[in-house]
């Protein structure tokens, strides 16, 4: 009986710890809290780490914590609003923020106007991230949905 249960558990674990390799890589591995702030206009139009031009009304985002080209799911804390966003960028070293969101992403979690927000910052799949982004992009384009 011993045995069947040590077997069981040690045939659980290897499967597990598979399916989590696999699945999980190329992806953040845990959930982070923290506060998010969004760019400023002055940098429109200037190159971002990964080598793209910053457009602050496309669903990417900068930070010193994430990796880049990965997707994340951004919840704002005060009001339970979600948003996807790609990290292409990085934050002056001094910035201790967690993410530092493009202007539409703040709109739409509904802080722009406060400047800040406690946020929490969950690794998604790329397969997920790009659904999600081309979703957001598509709810902006229908009538009456302008931020």
């Amino acid at each position: 009986m011993r045995l069947l249960l040590i077997t069981t558990f040690l045939a659980f674990s290897v499967g597990t710890a598979q399916a989590q390799k696999s699945s999980g890589s190329g992806m953040l591995s845990s959930i982070r809290n923290g506060i998010a702030s969004f760019y400023h206009d002055k940098f429109e139009g200037r190159k971002t780490a990964t080598g793209e031009i910053f457009d602050n009304d496309k669903f990417t985002a900068a930070s010193n914590k994430l990796k880049l080209g990965s997707y994340v799911k951004v919840t704002n804390l005060n009001n339970r609003q979600v948003i996807y966003v790609r990290i292409n960028d990085r934050m002056a070293k001094s910035n201790n923020r967690l993410i530092d969101l493009a202007s539409i992403a703040a709109k739409k979690l509904h802080f722009h106007k406060n400047g800040i927000a406690k946020v929490k910052v969950e690794p998604v799949s790329e397969e997920e991230g790009r659904k999600a982004i081309l979703a957001q992009n598509s709810f902006n384009l229908l009538p009456g949905n302008k931020l």
